[in-house]
């Protein structure tokens, strides 16, 4: 009678989820609908609201930051032998250091972000006020507020963006008489050029001048591809790549005689960044025929050698330590300040603070390059006495990211651009007339220092080396191109 009653109630259950299962829904991989009573609106709504006022509850929970001091000790589960006295009171000495470590650690991060704020706004209330100045007092009176201490000291503290590209303009001049008509025909003339290279090869010029014509719009196309890769904004696809190369393709043919180097796609990006095109080519052509510039775009030898004759002398000055470990190390001034000067600091330095160099560079000149040069090697002083000849290399070539826009002016202001009682134009003047006869500086400390060629052995000798490397691999680069094009014409 119990085995019937079981398997009644078995059946009977069996019969009912069976009638429950709905098979056919399971077809489809779906279940039906239940029937439940009718709500009215308002408990619909009040369900609803409930609902979506517990998972706001468990967002807020899941995102809220949870504290390290929240740990909860406890003792060894009950499966375990329970602690010695002089072990559990060791652990909970740990736990509170812990504790008090981690709380010390959260109070010192939130100090340095309030600080970090802080500075922020401070920064930003100071552009603000000095955007005002700038707009409302200095730029309708330039000529005559330009070389005020008012203006000069506002001007170290760095350029406000929106007034930076028209102050750069203003500094730089136009003294080569550019217009926005010039710069349409030259660059008409690019893009002529460009096309006939495309289509024909340019065979109505001399293989010489096309093979150095045409190198030029191929290394302008890889340096652009090259030009802060980061921004991606200069490279193919971007919102400047074709504004950069018209610049540039625009002064190549305003400039033959120059061309185009390496490094001066940076230049270009630059003051594309902060002028319209037009404005941008008459800033960069002007800049670039400074006699600083010039020299270095043009390889002049001499002026160069008397650049980096120049700079070792107020190095030696200033930094005598860090000198005497680069005489040591045999490290020149020719293998960091070529990248420096050709790219005005903005392959090597981040982008703003490559920005607040440019705009005292705009001020006070080329002696400027120079003293920024130094106030590099003053700011990573300690770092670069522990260094050797290729790390050196390697390091000021491609300066930190996190370089300190306050600290390296700090160490620009530190540096002083006098070598006894003569300045920068005083001692590079004396210099481009070295010969055999010694100049003779009188110096802090020392009883009279000569400088002639001979005085400079290394700085030569290495820079003769480079110039003979670099005129040999563009005669290659030049046979390449012939070659190629022989290859290419239908005649070959």
């Amino acid at each position: 009678m119990l085995c019937d009653d079981v398997f009644a109630r078995n059946l009977f259950s069996r019969k009912q989820r069976e009638a429950q299962s709905a098979p056919g829904w399971k077809l489809f991989g779906k279940v039906p609908l239940r029937e439940s009573p009718p709500k009215d609106s308002k408990t619909i709504q009040q369900e609803y609201e409930a609902k979506v006022s517990k998972s706001g509850q468990r967002k807020n929970l899941e995102f809220e930051p949870l504290s390290t001091t929240a740990l909860i000790l406890e003792d060894r589960p009950a499966n375990l032998p329970a602690k010695s006295e002089e072990e559990a009171q060791r652990h909970r000495q740990e736990y509170d250091e812990m504790v008090a470590e981690a709380k010390k650690r959260e109070l010192k991060e939130a100090q340095k972000k309030k600080k970090q704020m802080k500075e922020r706004f401070k920064q930003e209330e100071s552009i603000a006020n000095a955007m005002v100045v700038w707009n409302n007092e200095i730029l309708p009176n330039w000529e005559s507020m330009r070389g005020t201490r008012r203006v000069r000291d506002l001007w170290w503290q760095g350029l406000p963006p929106n007034v930076r590209g028209k102050v750069w303009s203003l500094a730089i001049g136009n003294e080569m008489n550019i217009t926005s008509d010039l710069y349409e025909i030259f660059l008409s003339r690019a893009k002529e050029r460009w096309k006939s290279f495309r289509e024909t090869g340019s065979e109505m010029e001399s293989d010489a001048d096309s093979a150095d014509r045409e190198s030029s719009l191929d290394l302008i196309k890889l340096d652009i591809s090259r030009t802060f890769p980061p921004l991606f904004i200069f490279q193919k696809g971007g919102p400047y790549h074709d504004l950069l190369h018209s610049v540039l393709g625009a002064y190549t043919c305003y400039r033959p005689d120059v061309g185009y180097v390496q490094g001066m796609s940076f230049i270009a990006a630059v003051l594309i960044l902060n002028l319209e095109e037009a404005e941008a080519f008459i800033a960069f052509t002007n800049l670039l025929n400074k006699p600083c510039q010039m020299a270095f775009f043009r390889v002049d030898h001499e002026l160069m050698l008397k650049y980096f004759a120049a700079f070792e002398v107020f190095f030696e000055e200033n930094l005598p330590r860090l000198f005497n470990h680069f005489k040591s190390s045999n490290l020149t001034p020719d293998l960091y300040l070529i990248d420096w000067i050709f790219t005005l600091y903005t392959k090597s330095l981040p982008l703003d603070v490559a920005c607040r160099v440019w705009d005292v560079f705009c001020r006070d000149g080329e002696e400027f390059l120079f003293r920024t040069g130094l106030g590099i090697l003053r700011l990573y002083e300690e770092v670069l006495l522990q260094m050797d000849f290729i790390h050196i290399a390697q390091f000021l070539t491609r300066l930190p990211e996190d370089t300190p826009s306050e600290r390296l002016f700090s160490c620009i202001a530190n540096t002083q651009m006098i070598s006894g009682n003569r300045k920068w134009t005083q001692v590079s003047s004396c210099l481009s007339c070295y010969s055999d006869q010694p100049v003779e500086f009188v110096c802090e400390g020392n009883a009279g220092r000569k400088l002639n060629a001979n005085t400079l052995p290394d700085t030569f000798c290495s820079l003769q080396r480079l110039f003979c490397i670099t005129s040999i691999i563009r005669y290659l680069v030049k046979l390449i191109l012939n070659g190629c094009r022989q290859n290419e014409s239908p005649n070959s």
